[in-house]
């Protein structure tokens, strides 16, 4: 029995630039960023405190039958964006929920937020004042769930929590259920939510920008912290084609190594090797892609390193390389899934997405196209996304055009 084709029908971006896959797009063609001062918590105490919070997008108005009091923060994130990608979809949820049907998020926060509130009120008030619905909003595997539970699906639901690559990861999970035939359709993506702990860990590793993100940049000074969820719905392309579905572009496959070499700094040859595998297993060759969707942090060292993977890999013939971070912020767990919704976009709609806040292309860097400033139009037909996470977790996606 020949494994079925998978694609993508449905896009469900929640993010500081756009909610919606038109808004997404629109956000990105117009290399819009919405860093501010943090607002969620107070960051009065914090030495840099820029983030791309989520603001006047609030995840509980995209939600329909959960109850947003019931669940944590990140929670409510990924079951809005499941929604919405299954909106964009046009599957119709009854169906759905008769079908082979599932969700995989990824995080690496999980529901960071629900525990600082609940340690602030047992340091407050005591151990007795913790709520049971507090401490019932902890798990990170309720994410998932989550989803599950907003669209009645009865698949499996599962929670990955590789840090950085976690949505990368998920798709290739959701990929391989469908692809084995253990499912005809499954939500994969990733959330996270503005919290304490994110902010003060990245500062402490000394890996927060102080006003911007610039990758590629001279003079970038690291990271700034996003909030968010993305999700795409994946579908066997029979299923697809039997409903009539709009196909945005196919997962061609995906490529995992793990260099576990050292907590934080990045392996260029491990990424290199990541980089090939994703190749072989989409059945393409690095002069097949057409488009580079970077990890892209804009600290010294992750840029360093995955340019040094991607020459080592392409040689000289580097195809254009952005990194949306740039306008979104990095958003951990969803950070991949906005990645390949990016990814997606740039295939159906013909464009290549900005790297912004260029000021001064680092010297070292100048034989590469970082799509400076403005999207561009392109025909680009197969995108690698890139996916790194702490401990040498590495996750990359192949995705192209379904012909």
């Amino acid at each position: 029995m020949t494994s079925p084709r998978v694609v993508v029908t449905g896009l469900g971006p929640l993010s500081a630039i756009g909610v919606g896959a038109t808004a997404f797009s629109e956000g990105l063609r117009a290399g819009r960023s919405e860093m501010r001062p943090i607002e969620s918590f107070d960051a009065s105490g914090f030495p840099r405190r820029i983030a791309g919070e989520l603001r006047d997008a609030h995840p509980r108005d995209h939600v329909k039958n959960l109850d947003p009091g019931d669940w944590g923060a990140a929670s409510v994130a990924a079951a809005a964006a499941a929604r919405l990608a299954v909106d964009d979809a046009g599957l119709d949820r009854r169906e759905l929920r008769r079908a082979r049907a599932g969700t995989v998020m990824g995080t690496t926060g999980g529901e960071s937020r629900a525990l600082e509130e609940a340690c602030r009120t047992w340091v407050r008030d005591g151990f007795t004042a913790v709520e049971a619905a507090a401490v019932r909003s902890i798990p990170a595997y309720r994410l998932a769930v989550a989803a599950n539970r907003e669209l009645g699906l009865n698949g499996e639901a599962v929670t990955l929590s590789t840090a950085c690559s976690a949505s990368n990861y998920a798709i290739g999970y959701a990929y391989d259920a469908i692809r084995g035939g253990d499912a005809d359709v499954m939500i994969a993506g990733g959330a996270e939510a503005m919290c304490m702990f994110a902010v003060a860990g990245f500062h402490r590793l000394g890996a927060m920008a102080e006003e911007v993100c610039a990758p590629f940049d001279a003079d970038r000074d690291g990271i700034l912290i996003g909030e968010g969820s993305s999700a795409l719905v994946l579908e066997s392309l029979p299923n697809a084609k039997a409903r009539g579905a709009r196909i945005y572009a196919e997962v061609l496959g995906y490529g995992l190594s793990c260099d576990a070499n050292h907590m934080v700094a990045p392996d260029a040859a491990a990424i290199a090797e990541c980089m090939r595998r994703a190749h072989t297993h989409a059945g393409i060759g690095s002069a097949d892609v057409d488009y580079v969707c970077a990890h892209g942090t804009g600290t010294p060292s992750n840029d360093l390193a995955e340019v040094a993977a991607v020459r080592e890999v392409f040689g000289d013939a580097s195809p254009p390389i952005s990194s949306i971070k740039s306008m979104i912020g990095h958003t951990m767990g969803a950070a991949a899934g906005f990645g390949a919704i990016a990814s997606v976009l740039a295939i159906a709609e013909g464009f290549l997405p900005p790297t912004v806040n260029l000021r001064g292309l680092d010297p070292r860097f100048e034989d590469l196209d970082v799509v400076p400033g403005v999207a561009r139009r392109a025909d680009v037909r197969i995108v690698q996304n890139n996916g790194f996470a702490f401990g040498g977790n590495n996750a990359i996606t192949i995705l192209g055009r379904a012909e």
